[in-house]
């Protein structure tokens, strides 16, 4: 096991993408093994040290920056097996989530959670339940998640099967640790009535102990190794970036199509519905610079095909985006990987870029990550536009519209317009 102490070592566990300053740590711990993990967990209980878990650091709310204590890295978990026959991944919580969606894709399959930042790891993606652009289609890494090995913050180790510690009608749940058993309350709280939402720890009905772990942000145990399900790659796509000059038709687009992709009766079966408003273009045409800047918006969209639905989708989409007044002679349309890759690297550049402007101009990120139910959704747009307009901030507005959640970020350039973000 790795522990460094000197400060040069040390400065790259105390940052992280939120630009968040003030971190420090007495040491950084690398373990190699659960044992490891399980007696610097153990030993900092018993000495009452914070302990802070750092995965790729790719967070843009400072959960990985330490404050005191030992921060404890899982860098060394990067194993990433591939099970082809059973469509399964057994991955340490350390992997790269590129790598595993590489691994998967040479073996003919996928991982569906598509989060911002490939750099991230798979640990982290677990604490946070990540989700992604994917998430219309395929939801959140919940999902996915079939195993977990967690360490507790005594030391105490224990593996957790989906199914296997479901709440009874009392909401108790029992785990079994090598220690003993463990005794578990479901939350009473009810879950919002939103497509998405990863506040607090997850509840339903009939709850799995295993999802308290999902997107519990490392409060209740270190993930130490994940075993996820795997799809089969589909056999082709239809990708686009459509621009609309009417942000009300954009939206009554959006509305059919997701309508008509939860309808099995309809062709349009869209895995992606993405969302820019008029400013993250004008933004994002810094990088790629063939990107109109006069649209109120764009949808970025897909769908897997097949040989046999391949023209059919083609002409669905198209008619639904001439229906709706889409500017269809400047959008983007991509049924080959590079044209496709070319999309999503466009879709991941603007929060990224967003990140650096907000680092350039010595601040910290201001936003928002809101869901909201699906009536809702047009009076929310409306609400932020007009707030934010009234700020006289520079503004970005863009996210996962399919599941009405976006994402607006202000852009402060001084002190005063942070404190006014605010």
């Amino acid at each position: 096991m790795q522990v460094k102490t000197q400060l040069e070592d040390l400065q790259n566990y105390l940052t992280d993408a939120s630009n968040m300053s003030g971190g420090h740590a007495d040491r950084v711990v690398i373990p190699e093994s659960g044992k490891q993990t399980s007696d610097t967990l153990r030993d900092a209980n018993a000495s009452g040290t914070a302990v802070t878990v750092s995965g790729a650091r790719t967070g843009t709310v400072g959960g990985a920056i330490p404050f005191g204590g030992i921060a404890i890295s899982l860098e060394k978990f990067n194993r990433i097996e591939i099970d082809r026959e059973r469509c399964i991944a057994t991955v340490g919580a350390g992997a790269v989530l590129a790598d595993l969606q590489k691994a998967a894709d040479i073996e003919g399959l996928f991982y569906p959670p598509d989060p911002t930042e490939w750099s991230c790891q798979i640990g982290g993606t677990v604490a946070t339940n990540a989700s992604g652009a994917r998430s219309f289609k395929y939801g959140a890494t919940r999902r996915y998640v079939r195993r977990l090995e967690v360490v507790l913050a005594d030391g105490s180790v224990f593996e957790i099967k989906r199914g296997e510690s479901l709440a009874d009608d009392a909401g108790n749940m029992l785990v079994r640790t090598a220690d003993g058993e463990i005794s578990i309350k479901a939350p009473t709280y009810e879950t919002p009535n939103v497509r998405k939402n990863v506040s607090g720890y997850f509840n339903s009905a009939q709850l799995d102990a295993i999802d308290l772990f999902i997107g519990s942000e490392g409060t209740l145990g270190v993930i130490t190794a994940i075993e996820l399900d795997l799809l089969p790659k589909s056999e082709g796509f239809f990708s686009g970036i459509a621009f609309f000059a009417d942000q009300g038709k954009m939206l009554a687009f959006v509305g059919e199509a997701r309508e008509q992709s939860r309808d099995d009766r309809h062709l349009l079966d869209a895995s992606l519905l993405e969302f820019f408003d008029g400013n993250a273009l004008k933004f994002i045409a810094e990088k790629f610079g063939e990107t109109p800047t006069d649209p109120a918006g764009a949808i970025f969209f897909e769908q897997e095909t097949d040989s046999k639905n391949e023209e059919s989708v083609f002409s669905a989409w198209n008619d639904l985006l001439v229906k709706y007044g889409a500017d269809v002679e400047r959008s983007w349309f991509a049924t080959g990987e590079q044209d496709r890759e070319r999309m999503r690297a466009f879709r991941h550049a603007l929060p990224v870029s967003v990140n650096e402007r907000i680092v350039r101009s010595g601040q910290r990120k201001v936003g928002t990550d809101m869901s909201v139910p699906d009536k809702n959704f047009a009076s929310f747009l409306a609400f932020y536009q007009r707030t934010l307009d009234a700020s006289r901030l520079d503004y970005v507005i863009f996210g996962h519209i399919g599941d009405c959640h976006l994402h607006a970020n202000m852009l402060p350039k001084t002190e005063d317009e942070a404190e006014a973000a605010r």
